[in-house]
């Protein structure tokens, strides 16, 4: 019964990520962009706005030119998010590239930074005077709720050791249509309630500024108006009077 409560809303859950990342993305690609406000100092050609992009992307460039200590925690953050994320592909992949077992020892290391990270960036929500103000309880949810993720994930490697094996079984056998058993261990099962909650919540949080800064009309944008005529994306054209 667990397995398949479990295995369900792992299902459901995926089906809710991809189908609302997909359309929160149409969203954002037919939204009329009406100016031309790419922030300055800015490229005016397209691969300067592409190489603009990449930087933003991987260093928070813009980030880093407004505060330092935000950036700082914010980038350990992402860096040591997207390491634990390739960490675990481990229970997806049969069998295992060599890059990904390589990388085990770091992602433990990275799953510390990580909640570390989070801890200090939810702190400045708390201390900052004007970062406070504009926090709503939807900040703190989302931060907690990371946290925890993080917390009960190191919980399984340092407190309360789980059958991976076995856990490993049960994501491949969701792969293939093939349920296995899933351990009972309570630090697992608090894990994967917490990542479910986060797949499901993910499309109408404020964690689509991942995809959505690609649609910053202020990063995405040349400067070449004096070079070229801008032509308003995604407006409407008008209908003709009867």
């Amino acid at each position: 019964m667990l397995t398949a409560i479990f295995a369900i809303l792992f299902y459901l859950a995926a089906a809710i990520l991809l189908v609302g990342l997909a359309l929160r993305i149409r969203l954002y690609a037919k939204t009329p962009a009406p100016l031309k406000i790419p922030t300055t100092p800015a490229p005016i050609t397209r691969g300067g706005v592409v190489l603009r992009m990449a930087r933003e992307v991987t260093l928070f460039e813009s980030l880093f030119k407004s505060n330092k200590w935000t950036w700082a925690f914010g980038w350990v953050f992402h860096v040591s998010l997207a390491v634990v994320l390739f960490r675990h592909l481990r229970y997806f992949l049969q069998p295992v590239p060599e890059i990904v077992a390589i990388m085990q020892p770091v992602g433990v290391l990275a799953g510390f930074s990580m909640v570390a990270g989070l801890l200090a960036l939810w702190g400045r929500r708390l201390v900052v005077e004007r970062v406070r103000y504009i926090t709503g309880p939807s900040d703190h949810l989302m931060l907690a709720l990371l946290v925890m993720i993080g917390i009960s994930g190191l919980s399984m490697k340092f407190v309360a050791h789980t059958d991976i094996v076995a856990v490993k079984a049960f994501f491949l056998g969701l792969m293939y249509f093939d349920w296995k058993p899933l351990p009972s261990d309570i630090n697992l099962l608090v894990h994967l309630s917490l990542v479910l909650t986060l797949m499901i919540v993910f499309p109408f949080s404020k964690l689509l500024h991942a995809p959505g800064v690609f649609f910053s009309p202020t990063r995405n944008q040349a400067d070449d108006s004096r070079e070229r005529r801008y032509a308003p994306r995604g407006l409407l054209k008008p209908q003709a009077k009867a």
